[in-house]
């Protein structure tokens, strides 16, 4: 199946060609979906596209949160005949060669998360206030949206094309990490097969982390209005 693998980017000059060639090995096609980055990032993008035909960029004007991103990425992605289309962090706390588990799943599976949090999961270097936020975020949203899957907010993810055609992405708002809630809670109330597998997290190495108190609290309202709204 042609996979196309969605790879928002905003200051990662450091991550996104040793990113951008680990994914190669696997494959995939590389849609980097750069946010206007002041540090060069879409620059490098550009270079990497004109030397690796695998490799796509796609420049949006201005920085608007991580949803946005992904779907403008999903629409090029599926534009260009896409049949599986992944999202994944360019920081490598994604690790590439996890890349042909999630792909195969999707054999059994209408969306397949990479998961901290079901057994054989793990996060690494992390403080105890990170996985606070993390791992009570998820849970948080399992208890009020009513569904079993154990890492909601998952941003490692392979998901079908018949998905992303059917769960109405137009109407989806939401810009930071509640995003990633949301297209799983779609995806489970339109009925397809949502599987998680076990990933190790490792925070990133190199340049910023984009968490934030605004991303949070996004998601501390939006997920009681999607449970009203039923999606």
């Amino acid at each position: 199946m042609a996979t196309v693998v969605c790879l928002p980017t905003y200051n990662e000059r450091e991550n996104v060609e040793r990113m951008a060639r680990a994914l190669g090995e696997h494959g995939v096609r590389v849609l980097v979906i750069d946010d206007n980055s002041p540090d060069g990032t879409g620059e490098i993008a550009d270079r990497l596209a004109a030397e690796l035909d695998y490799v796509d960029v796609l420049h949006r004007p201005r920085k608007e949160g991580l949803g946005p991103a992904y779907l403008d990425g999903f629409g090029r992605a599926l534009a260009e005949g896409a049949d599986l289309v992944m999202e994944m962090d360019c920081d490598f706390s994604h690790d590439p060669a996890d890349v042909p588990r999630l792909i195969a799943a999707a054999s059994e599976a209408d969306l397949v998360v990479g998961s901290r949090y079901v057994d054989g999961g793990s996060v690494g270097n992390w403080g105890p206030l990170r996985r606070l936020v993390s791992a009570g975020g998820s849970w948080y949203a399992r208890l009020v949206l009513g569904v079993p899957i154990r890492d909601l907010t998952a941003g490692f993810k392979c998901i079908r094309r018949e998905v992303l055609e059917r769960i109405e992405l137009d109407t989806i708002a939401a810009k930071g990490y509640a995003f990633q809630i949301e297209m799983t809670y779609r995806t489970l109330k339109a009925g397809f097969r949502v599987r998680e597998l076990p990933i190790a997290f490792v925070d990133r190495a190199h340049g910023g982390s984009k968490m934030s108190k605004a991303i949070v609290l996004e998601a501390v309202w939006r997920v009681p209005l999607m449970r009203v709204r039923g999606w």
